[in-house]
């Protein structure tokens, strides 16, 4: 178990539930997210509604690390092409680190079908904000269509993460950046 004393119960189950629905999946079970945390399930039942909605506050809170991974480190100097592929060259770095499943946010739309469920709801919006950025740097970048290359782009993405994850691809020859660098000559992106 890789929670500290300090952290409160809220989060050490917050933390349990990332760990676990990532390793594992989200169908994870009350008692095994309990026990991960050293909480008991009447006090996880005080704090969530259920477990679903613990999975979503535990993506949410997720998420500006997730962002922040993959923002260039000089998103002023850096063009519009640079920020692009810094978000693919980060992704191939994380696929090599063994305890690599894939992107957190498609394995749950993956996983989870039903489109009303909370942590659904989470990793969809956290993929439109990917596909937002994509589009918005494509649009400054001077793409001539700069919708079809975000969702271009969020296919590679998504595809390279999955295939990574699913230790099917490996991504250290830097196929997923040629992929997309391909993508934005085609579509005159500078």
């Amino acid at each position: 178990m890789a929670s500290t004393d300090k952290a409160s119960p809220r989060d050490r189950l917050l933390d349990a539930a990332a760990r676990l629905s990532y390793r594992d999946g989200v169908s994870i079970g009350v008692e095994a997210l309990c026990r991960e945390a050293g909480v008991s399930k009447r006090s996880m039942y005080q704090l969530f509604d259920s477990k679903d909605e613990m999975l979503a506050a535990s993506l949410q809170r997720r998420i500006p690390v997730y962002e922040a991974r993959f923002t260039h480190p000089d998103p002023q100097a850096a063009s519009p092409r640079e920020r692009i592929l810094y978000v693919f060259e980060q992704l191939e770095k994380g696929s090599v680190d063994p305890g690599y499943h894939g992107c957190p946010y498609l394995a749950v739309l993956v996983e989870l079908k039903d489109p009303g469920h909370p942590a659904n709801a989470v990793a969809r919006g956290v993929k439109e904000d990917l596909a937002q950025t994509f589009r918005t740097q494509a649009e400054r970048g001077g793409a001539r269509d700069p919708e079809l290359l975000a969702r271009q782009l969020l296919l590679v993405f998504d595809g390279a993460s999955a295939r990574a994850g699913a230790a099917v691809e490996r991504l250290d020859d830097k196929l997923a950046t040629v992929t997309a660098t391909a993508l934005l000559d085609a579509a005159g992106v500078k």
